[in-house]
């Protein structure tokens, strides 16, 4: 799990620890929205009472804000993956040795490629920087 971070999204980092009091290190884009990966057991305290910190990060950044808990090891890919494209869902996600495949229906699959293959290209991106696996979209 290394994926390496620019200097806009240490500054997500920084805001988000100001507002949490929650230390990550896992910052990333995906579908126009910030995704922030935080240990399990402090996803209730990263999103706040009544979704304050989620709230207040969003105004301040302008921004769709998603928390979601960071993979523990290979066998949380179907659950990570899965917190990232919701409320998209797919049907079985399947791995092997050096890759990740993903079948998904045909309205699904539409919107997990995206327009131009964006999303795509973002998800294969986190797929290699935490599992370092091919990502395939069946």
């Amino acid at each position: 799990m290394t994926s390496t971070l620019d200097m806009q999204h240490m500054r997500y980092i920084n805001l988000f620890e100001k507002f949490s009091n929650i230390s990550t290190r896992h910052c990333f884009d995906y579908n126009d929205a910030i995704t922030f990966a935080v240990p399990k057991h402090l996803v209730s305290k990263a999103i706040g009472k009544n979704g304050v910190n989620v709230k207040k990060l969003n105004e301040i950044l302008g921004r769709k804000i998603k928390i979601i808990p960071v993979p523990e090891d290979i066998n949380d890919v179907k659950e990570f993956l899965g917190a990232i494209v919701s409320p998209v869902h797919f049907k079985d996600l399947q791995t092997n040795d050096n890759e990740i495949i993903i079948n998904a229906g045909a309205e699904s699959k539409a919107a997990l490629i995206g327009r131009n293959r964006r999303r795509l290209i973002e998800l294969q991106k986190i797929a290699k920087a935490y599992f370092g696996k091919e990502l395939r979209i069946v």
